[in-house]
């Protein structure tokens, strides 16, 4: 008889730095069961929706920490009962009542074969790998592919369905063809006519955000109650914390890319097919303002009261904005990528986001943020910095505008650059000189520049 025991699950620390989290959505309820690897429940961290996975198969038995409860790390947030690994054939089974081992069809035997079974865990992790889950030999009860499977065919490299349709097509089509795993399937399917573009700004995005929850006030019913998200009550509290113990100042300046858009006009295509995602403007930015932090380090820069302190490493933070949220995922030590390697990274993050894949850690970090708001065609605004980074930095849109250049009139593509900065660290004069030089660094592209 398989052993059940009681186990409290805890709320585990997803970052180093993570002292606590909020619980977002309860995907488990008392009385359902689950597998191994299978997500219980969805955790907002810094602005992260993560997954929390079961470690092990069992049964939701009390659901302790409620959904919007901020709980710390290592508290406990719900029980369950979890089934100790099923004992040898023969050893314990013959002292089962016969109606007992009748009604327990979710704990296959050994001789059935349950490699075409696949939990949605696994389903997720082959279509983020683009695994062929057919090609897999399990290591389960019953020949069940695992979630370890599917990784050691990452690391081995096994192929992805023919057609390159990999775990998304021709293995998702197989498993919903089951009676056992269709259910399964149809919850973690979107046809790409249910993928409704929105408005973006920064990273380009392609998924529809979730829509909060409108009340109509029965007293007035010329009002409407929009009920605050986690994630927006995240977002509230770190801007009015900016706000109110960040003295801000502004400042812009004007810059000619017209050689920039020359640059990027000659190289994209070939980039695309090379790298197989589009060279955006940003990662020509990221570079020209990566360089010119190394030439003004003050500029990556945190305030801690006595002390003002600088960091070594150059991480972007790129501020990522739906209709929402806003999110703002790191790029680590972008001083060691050419613009080829932060495109990529751009792409990575903009992928991570659309799919909901976004790490806590991939959030933390952060020393210099850059926004790009000339993507919804912005060209001028004031940026609240990114608690507690010393500046944030908007790219904004690109337009043909008459200047005079050598008291001649001549049409070039121009865009505003604005600098929020940390008063208490930085004054004019830096800030002057440290946007001359990222002007400086995008005016000085021309057609000879090297993107890898």
């Amino acid at each position: 008889m398989s052993d059940v025991n009681g186990k409290e699950i805890t709320m585990p620390q997803l970052a180093e730095s993570l002292v606590q989290a909020t619980i977002g959505k309860w995907l488990k309820q008392p009385g359902e069961s689950f597998e191994a690897y299978e997500p219980i429940c969805e955790v907002i961290t810094d602005k992260v929706v993560a997954e929390l996975p079961a470690t092990e198969a069992g049964i939701m038995e009390q659901i302790i920490a409620q959904e919007g409860e901020t709980v710390d790390v290592g508290a406990v947030i719900c029980r369950v009962r979890t089934e100790a690994a099923a004992v040898p054939a023969g050893a314990e089974q013959a002292d089962q009542p016969a109606a007992a081992q009748g009604n327990a069809p979710a704990q296959a035997s050994a001789g059935q074969d349950m490699s075409g079974r696949y939990s949605p865990a696994v389903q997720r992790l082959a279509f983020e790998h683009g695994i062929d889950l057919t090609r897999l030999k399990g290591s389960g009860l019953g020949g069940r592919i695992t979630r370890k499977d599917v990784l050691a065919a990452v690391e081995s490299g096994t192929p992805a369905a023919a057609g390159g349709a990999g775990a998304g097509g021709q293995t998702h089509r197989q498993a919903a063809s089951s009676p056992a795993a269709q259910p399964a399937a149809a919850s973690n399917l979107l046809p790409d006519a249910a993928q409704v573009p929105v408005r973006h700004s920064g990273l380009h995005l392609a998924d529809s955000p979730r829509i909060p929850t409108i009340e109509v006030g029965e007293a007035c019913r010329g009002e409407t109650f929009i009920d605050v998200t986690p994630i927006r009550h995240t977002i509230a509290s770190r801007m009015r914390q900016s706000v109110s113990e960040i003295p801000h100042a502004w400042t812009m300046i004007e810059v000619d890319v017209t050689n920039l858009v020359l640059l990027r006009n000659k190289v994209k295509d070939e980039f695309m097919r090379k790298e197989g995602f589009n060279l955006t403007y940003l990662a020509f930015v990221l570079k020209a303002v990566v360089n010119a932090i190394k030439d003004y380090p003050i500029m990556n820069s945190v305030w801690a009261v006595d002390k003002i302190i600088v960091k070594r490493d150059i991480n972007l933070s790129l501020a990522v904005g739906t209709e929402d949220s806003v999110l703002t995922p790191v790029i680590k030590h972008a001083d060691q990528k050419n613009i080829a390697g932060l495109a990529r990274e751009i792409d990575e993050l903009a992928r991570k986001t659309r799919e909901g894949r976004l790490r806590p850690d991939d959030m933390q970090g952060g020393t210099f943020t850059v926004n790009n708001t000339g993507s919804f065609g912005s060209i001028l605004s004031y940026p609240i910095i990114n608690y507690p980074q010393a500046a944030i930095l908007t790219f904004e849109s690109i337009v043909k505008r008459p200047v005079v250049i050598n008291d001649m009139i001549a049409v070039r593509s121009m865009a505003n650059m604005c600098l929020s900065l940390d008063h208490r660290i930085l004054d004019g004069v830096i800030c002057g000189r440290f946007l001359q030089r990222v002007k400086e660094n995008l005016e000085g592209y021309s057609l000879d520049t090297k993107v890898y």
